[in-house]
């Protein structure tokens, strides 16, 4: 492994994503011949094939995967030190990759933007995946932060609370129970929406019917909020989703808030990243501005028909 060289590494990063030799040459500007030359090395001094033919073209293997999962954190480290010797040169430019779990793409624009406003020679990247997709993301280095409900348990990780996350349940608006004060144990009986086995919503939602000593009646499983959005307007059933995701079918009169006891459920949106990577100065930028401005750059937050409270700011956390 010692005999391993950066420019193999690229080169089988390259091959993975283009999915031929032909396509990962053109991408780095050399022959295809010299790729497969050092990618046979490469297989030589690891001792396993990286690469096998699919009808589809070269996908890796157990051992290619685990190959590219370093390269990947040696290409973001190198990325890093980069940015870091820029950043001493000039602390105004940076790059900065943050990750946003799906239920947060509806606010992270508006906050990159204004970060954006103030620091325009940082540059931000969104990516947006469901918590399992950023939590790997973060571990493997693919992203610098995250925003997210909760922190990972499962990496040391450094995360602070910038603003609330309220929790609300959402029914089409010609549901009989639209405009009703709802207990708990009415709404068990109504057909729930939930989202994949360990979301937040999810949590919540089974949470809040067992909280009760009470079971809970799912119509079924769907993998996003905008899924899950466009099946409560269809009317199959009633779902717990967070308020920050509903703005837009609230306004257009596409969803209504339902008024149940113990709810809006409250929550903490946080900024996290993992302990022991250094921060760069583009990082730490980012990070600050998250931590004191974010919760000023949440939606507002929704109130059921006829309860007081509609359209109360819920980004402060005083």
């Amino acid at each position: 492994m010692q005999d391993i060289t950066l420019r193999q590494l690229q080169m089988l990063s390259a091959t993975a994503q283009h999915r031929s030799l032909a396509g990962a040459a053109a991408s780095l500007h050399v022959t295809g011949p010299a790729i497969a030359q050092q990618l046979r090395l490469l297989e030589k001094r690891v001792g396993m094939a990286l690469l096998e033919r699919r009808a589809d073209g070269l996908h890796p293997t157990q051992a290619g995967r685990a190959l590219l999962g370093c390269a990947h954190r040696v290409e973001r480290e190198i990325q890093a030190v980069a940015d870091e010797l820029e950043s001493l040169r000039s602390s105004t430019t940076g790059h900065v990759v943050l990750g946003a779990v799906s239920t947060a793409k509806y606010f992270t624009p508006r906050i990159i933007a204004a970060y954006r406003r103030a620091h325009p020679g940082i540059s931000v990247q969104l990516v947006v995946g469901n918590r399992a997709e950023t939590v790997a993301a973060l571990e493997d280095y693919a992203i610098d932060l995250a925003i997210m409900g909760r922190a990972p348990s499962t990496l040391g990780v450094v995360d602070e609370a910038f603003g609330d996350h309220p929790y609300v349940v959402i029914a089409a608006p010609d549901h009989p129970l639209v405009g009703t004060r709802v207990s708990v144990a009415r709404l068990s009986e109504e057909m729930f929406l939930l989202r994949e086995p360990g979301s937040g919503t999810r949590i919540h939602a089974e949470a809040l019917i067992a909280a009760a000593g009470l079971p809970m009646r799912v119509e079924m499983e769907m993998s996003s909020n905008e899924t899950i959005k466009q099946a409560v307007m269809a009317g199959l059933g009633v779902a717990l989703i967070s308020a920050h995701t509903i703005a837009a079918e609230l306004e257009d009169g596409r969803v209504a808030v339902l008024d149940v006891e113990g709810l809006p459920i409250r929550r903490q949106w946080r900024a996290v990243r993992l302990a022991s990577r250094e921060p760069s100065p583009a990082m730490s930028s980012l990070w600050d501005f998250i931590a004191s401005q974010g919760g000023a750059l949440l939606p507002a937050e929704p109130a059921a028909p006829g309860s007081p409270g509609a359209g109360r700011p819920v980004g402060s956390r005083r």
